[in-house]
């Protein structure tokens, strides 16, 4: 017997043949998996649904089998991996909920709109759960300065995220920025969002309730993103730019309005189950809040509201339009959500309902257009142990000839476009709406007050990828560790990362060796800092014409401060004080910023990370903060020892004199260490001598000049301008 999909099948659709089946990413094999669930050739509309549902995109097929490697538990994670977000406790029942996602391709395609529809994503993600959104951070890789593009690509970018985030009302608190030629032609958008919601009102996807109405609310759907998820799983070419109708247009208005409905509602217990229409819109929302609740659901497609004319079910349920949800709500309730929507000036539609019939049924006109089987799209989506192949180990560095110049190679640096102020971006984000921004720039992880209590949020956002790129497993173990040691050093209490796996093509074995490589960093981190994944994306083939990025898992790490005012700083408070090195320095200058920007190299091994001794390292650390023994903290990371002690100069106004002069030991990237300033050196020294934690008295907070053992000084104004200088400078050229 027929089923409906082929009873009604409308005679306009067009043969589904092997150019058809491969222009939607799927291969020979995965469509003969197709015929096997359907026992019969899918519908145009049915193809497309698995042509996303099973892209690298949104089915994880490369990386599920690792990713299953990550710690994803403690007993203050709520909700690990597998919701919109992840959910963690932060005392006083509360909860912290957050993630961070890529929007790569799109703004490559479309910097403004690709970044801008990032952030409006992101921030979707976390309030679905139930959380006010309280911040945003962002993580930008961009290629050289000298590329033609980089320019262009930069200027689109940071005004997408700004007029996004700006517009919507919540802070850009943090993130970073950096520049190499490996994203010449494929920039990397990542983009976290944070919110807080009270931990007995978390919001769950998974739709249990037979017969209640499925309600599509926000913003109309148009032709606009059609088949993002799958450009987002392919591979740049020269042609790549004519994509342009695969990105997505926001409009950050009705996100807000989208922000106070949901919020508004949810307070009525209306809610039984919430998606965020992300990535395949319609498609993901409704497959995915039916499969989690072992249902299923159909649509009439007719009632979706639309803006343009004449849509198919095909692009009805592929349209990546923005600012849309899909919720199940209790039918006693339908009248009041439908006025809560009208006021805020939103659509509001009844689209469907929830079944038992385990399937997703789509109907317009009349007309079934799909009828499929709802486990399979999910339980039998493709998942590859691909080849991999490990990177090959480094020799360590030989003998260097190092210049003696000590000055000349710190102005370099500071200048230099992955050291040098930001200033330029973030005066375009507002980072204080709200009110409850507390810290951003001048410490190593931003601070956000959690609204009405003394405690309050640090964030960060890390990744190093030039030792990725040298040795996967110890650049993913830094990676965490760096975030870790960030949020230490502002003296908030690590919790829990978010992450962003940026990568190549997996199906070569030697980008795939990267992405195992980098994971089993990662876990391993994780579990000896007891610092869990609860949430992440996965993007996969940032690579044009055969050249990949340099492999990118970036970390987004949430902090916890349980009295706001014992955070930390990096800048230096008072003159006279003495400046301590924790943790230990041997000078280690391989896949270092000081061998590229002054040696023109960039090879040798990166960093070894020992996470016993960035524990011990950073616990100590943790516990001068709360104790108020130290006025000072900054992590030492890229640039070394020398770039942290100017940092902390420039952050203040205020020089220091330092006994130290190798250069090796200025400028090499040894991990696990801190600087800190405190009056009370000696007992401090006696301290940490008695807990077996490195530590060093290196000089002393005095006047205006930075110098190094006598040498000429520097003056800290002049370093700051030549800090602050450089993008100003490069996008007036």
């Amino acid at each position: 017997m027929k089923n409906a999909a082929q009873q009604s099948h409308p005679a306009n659709e067009p043969e589904i043949t092997p150019e058809l089946v491969a222009s939607h990413g799927l291969s020979p094999e995965e469509y003969q998996k197709i015929l096997g669930i359907l026992s019969r050739p899918p519908t145009i509309t049915e193809l497309g649904i698995f042509s996303v549902m099973w892209s690298e995109h949104c089915s994880y097929k490369s990386t599920r089998l690792h990713l299953k490697k990550l710690p994803t538990t403690a007993p203050w994670v709520i909700c690990g991996p597998g919701e919109n977000a992840g959910v963690i406790d932060i005392g006083d029942g509360q909860a912290a909920i957050f993630k961070m996602e890529s929007h790569n391709h799109p703004s490559f395609i479309e910097p403004y709109q690709g970044a801008a529809t990032g952030v409006g994503g992101i921030l979707r993600d976390v309030f679905t759960m139930g959380a006010r959104p309280v911040a945003n951070l962002n993580a930008l890789r961009f290629g050289s300065v000298d590329h033609p593009k980089t320019k262009h690509l930069l200027s689109g970018v940071v005004a997408g995220i700004g007029g996004y985030g700006n517009c919507v009302g919540v802070p850009t608190v943090g993130g970073e920025c950096t520049f190499h030629p490996s994203y010449n032609g494929n920039i990397l958008v990542n983009a976290m969002s944070v919110g807080i919601a009270d931990s007995n009102k978390i919001f769950y996807s998974a739709a249990t309730s037979i017969g209640s109405p499925v309600v599509y609310v926000g913003s109309k759907t148009g032709r606009d993103g059609i088949h993002g998820a799958t450009m987002a799983s392919a591979e740049f070419d020269e042609s790549s730019e004519e994509k342009r109708p695969t990105v997505q247009v926001g409009d950050p208005f009705s996100e807000k309005l989208l922000i106070e409905a949901c919020l508004e509602l949810m307070a009525s217990d209306s809610i039984l189950s919430i998606q965020d229409m992300g990535a395949a819109g319609l498609t993901s929302s409704s497959l995915e809040m039916a499969g989690k609740g072992g249902t299923g659901i159909e649509l009439e497609l007719d009632n979706v509201p639309m803006r343009e004319e004449g849509m198919t079910p095909y692009e009805i349920m592929l349209s990546e339009s923005q600012e849309r949800m899909l919720m199940v709500i209790r039918p006693e309730k339908e009248d009041h959500a439908r006025a809560i929507f009208k006021k805020w000036g939103l659509d509001f539609a009844v689209i469907g309902r929830i079944t038992n019939s385990g399937h997703v049924v789509l109907k317009m006109h009349g007309k079934t257009y799909a009828d499929m089987p709802i486990g399979p799209l999910s339980d039998q989506a493709p998942m590859y142990d691909r080849p991999h192949k490990a990177t090959p180990k480094r020799q360590e560095l030989g003998k260097l000839l190092l210049s003696a110049d000590i000055n000349s190679a710190l102005k370099i640096l500071l200048a230099c476009p992955d050291l040098c102020s930001k200033r330029w971006i973030y005066e375009q984000y507002d980072s204080q709406v709200m009110n409850d921004t507390v810290a951003t720039r001048g410490s190593d992880a931003a601070i956000v007050r959690v609204h009405g209590t003394n405690k309050a949020l640090a964030l960060t956002a890390d990744c190093t990828p030039r030792y990725c790129y040298a040795d996967p497993k110890e650049g993913g173990k830094q990676a965490v560790a760096e975030s870790w040691r960030n949020l230490t050093a502002s003296g908030s209490t690590p919790l829990a990362i978010t992450n962003c796996l940026n990568f190549g093509n997996p199906e070569k074995p030697e980008i795939m060796g990267q992405l195992v490589g980098c994971l089993e960093g990662v876990a391993e981190a994780c579990i000896a800092l007891d610092y869990p994944v609860v949430s992440g994306n996965v993007s996969l083939y940032n690579e044009t014409s055969g050249t990949a990025i340099f492999p990118t898992p970036s970390i987004g790490g949430v902090g916890i401060l349980k009295d706001v005012t014992k955070h930390t700083t990096i800048r230096f408070k008072q003159e006279g004080e003495t400046i301590l090195l924790i943790g230990e320095t041997n000078g280690h200058l391989g896949s270092s910023l000081y061998l590229r920007e002054i040696l023109d190299r960039e090879d040798g091994t990166p960093p070894p990370v020992d996470l016993k001794a960035e524990r011990r390292n950073g616990d100590f650390v943790r516990g001068l903060i709360a104790s108020g023994e130290i006025t000072t903290c900054h992590d030492i990371s890229d640039g070394g020892l020398a770039v942290a002690i100017a940092e902390m100069a420039i952050k203040s106004g205020i020089g220091a004199e330092i006994t130290m002069s190798d250069p090796a030991i200025l400028f090499g990237e040894d991990q696990g260490r801190y600087i800190v300033t405190t009056t009370k050196a000696e007992a401090m020294i006696a301290k940490a001598t008695a807990a077996g934690v490195p530590i060093a008295a290196i000089g002393k907070t005095q006047g205006d000049t930075l110098s190094f053992n006598g040498n000429e000084a520097l003056s800290v104004k002049e370093l700051e301008k030549i800090n602050e200088g450089t993008i100003p400078d490069y996008m007036r050229a």
